[in-house]
């Protein structure tokens, strides 16, 4: 098994134990001083080795791993790096692209991602970050899945709609804060944030893949267009970083590592970022060598690395520096310090006199020390030199074996139609209970007008009942009276009959009356 690989010659031939590239590295030089094609010849040696690789394209001219050099006019070149084994060809390539337009699409969820790298992404505040943390917090508590920024526009109104409620747990949620976001929203689907954040996302197995021919596969992710947002593009390297970090089981030192990732302008990923977001890089970095990756930062100064990082980088690669100012100087000697030097050597002034294709070289040996700084020449890449031809591009990306798999996004059932369901339950709901409302009410007017009618028409059969007694009563009366008046009138019209009959029986009266009162006196006068 190769132990090493090599991409220079100096005082010996420049390498890097294979054993030794989870401990990271750098790449550092001024513009068009030949960290690109350091970058390739580094790409092709890993992909020899069987090393998978992921790289990024900013400018076109890595894709061109897929095509072969031709050799011409480096005979010079092949001569002072004493590159005996040259032998032009291809690598096999894996073309990636965000905006699937000119590779297979690369796709990530909202949830992978996390709020701390969407706030960086959003350009939020802490307060708005702090909302954002809620937002996931309860999207986890409540099983609603954060696939794509629909699905974060939901749950941000859902928080914003309930912000009450989560408050008295979470404290106080600011709606104009969550106005704010959603801003931020629109502009990152402006600049095709809705592409990247959808499903199926990426699989971190698909980068480590090698060929039939045992060859690693070299990821390139096709930027170009993708870097006209500096942000954007650092945090979706960064995004990738922190998925093999997360998903890949703690392996330990290997004989050599599963995958090396280069991450080209590094300094976009450090630009004015938050403390938070750098203590997770400073972690990936630091512990992602455990799960068998090794990192190597692109930039054109190694000053743009925080120390917390750039400490970790034990394989360092300085291309020249270009020194005018009292500053620049400075900067130049802070390089040249942070390599180990042979006594006496004025490395700062090699370092600015380095031509194209030199570089000062640094490795960890065997034992783990450095090496001795050594100027060395970088080797010529074995692929072409340039941008890969238009049709030679199509054909790598129409024949890759992941298209099918990547290709079509898809839409399943997450936040925004678990949300969208919960609203139309929760409007069914109060529709319901407004209607028991209603139907209640209703059966109570119902009810009162029903006693209002049965009172109505107690209230008139009661007055009838009254009229009736009344009547009654005035009927007795007349009766009453009428019989009373009959009497009265009996007693003052007698008939003649009683008159007559009333005559006879008062003078039968008088007669027996005149008789027994003589028969009395009679007896008294004898």
């Amino acid at each position: 098994m190769t132990e090493k690989v090599y991409f220079g010659y100096g005082k010996d031939v420049a390498s890097i134990e294979l054993s030794k590239l989870n401990r990271h590295g750098i790449i550092a030089g001024a513009t068009g001083t030949g960290k690109t094609i350091t970058l390739k010849v580094l790409a092709e040696q890993l992909s020899a080795a069987g090393i998978p690789v992921f790289l990024s394209d900013i400018k076109g001219d890595i894709a061109s791993l897929a095509e072969a050099n031709t050799g011409d006019g480096l005979e010079e070149r092949l001569t002072a790096t004493q590159y005996t084994t040259y032998e032009p060809q291809s690598y096999p390539v894996e073309i990636w692209d965000v905006f699937g337009a000119e590779g297979t699409p690369v796709r990530i969820t909202i949830s992978e991602m996390g709020p701390i790298l969407l706030s960086r992404l959003l350009g939020l505040n802490d307060t708005q970050t702090g909302i954002l943390n809620i937002v996931f917090a309860v999207a986890d508590e409540r099983e609603l899945l954060l696939i794509d920024l629909m699905d974060l526009r939901a749950m941000l109104n859902y928080v914003a709609d309930h912000a009450q409620e989560l408050g008295q747990h979470y404290g106080t949620i600011s709606k104009a804060s969550v106005g704010v976001i959603l801003r931020s929203i629109v502009v990152l689907e402006q600049q095709g944030g809705q592409q990247f954040f959808n499903e199926p996302s990426l699989e971190i197995a698909d980068f480590m893949r090698q060929s039939a021919d045992g060859r690693g596969v070299i990821n390139i992710l096709n930027a170009k267009q993708l870097y006209t947002q500096p942000t954007l593009y650092a945090t979706v390297l960064l995004a990738l970083l922190s998925e093999l970090y997360e998903d890949l089981p703690e392996v330990g030192d290997l004989p050599q590592p599963k995958l090396v990732f280069f991450f080209d302008e590094a300094h976009s990923l450090f630009d004015g970022t938050p403390k938070a977001l750098l203590d997770k890089i400073e972690l990936i970095v630091r512990l992602i060598r455990s799960k068998g990756v090794g990192v190597f930062f692109i930039t054109q100064n190694t000053t743009d690395i925080p120390e917390a990082v750039a400490s970790q980088l034990g394989n360092r690669i300085q291309h020249g520096l270009r020194a005018f100012t009292p500053k620049e100087l400075k900067t130049v000697k802070a390089v040249a310090d942070s390599f180990r030097q042979e006594s006496g050597e004025d490395l700062a002034h090699v370092i600015q006199e380095l031509k194209v294709g030199e570089a000062v070289v640094s490795t960890l040996q065997a034992d783990g020390t450095p090496s001795m700084a050594d100027r060395v020449m970088i080797y010529p890449p074995q692929s072409r030199i340039g941008t890969i031809d238009p049709s030679k591009l199509l054909q790598v990306v129409n024949q890759s074996p992941l298209l099918e798999k990547y290709q079509e996004s898809i839409n399943r059932e997450s936040a925004h139609e678990q949300i969208t369901a919960l609203i139309e339950m929760e409007e069914a709901a109060l529709i319901a209970e407004a209607e028991a409302a209603a139907q209640a009410a209703e059966a109570e007017r119902l009810a009162k007008e029903q006693a209002k009618a049965e009172a109505k028409q107690e209230a008139e059969l009661a007055k009838e009942l009254e009229k009736q007694r009344k009547q009654a009563e005035k009927e007795n009366e007349r009766a009453r009276q009428a019989a009373q008046k009959a009497r009265t009138s009996a007693r003052r019209t007698d008939s003649a009959m009683d008159r007559f009959t009333k005559n006879i029986m008062s003078s039968v009266g008088r007669e027996v009356g005149k008789a027994v009162s003589r028969g009395i006196t009679g007896m008294f006068k004898r």
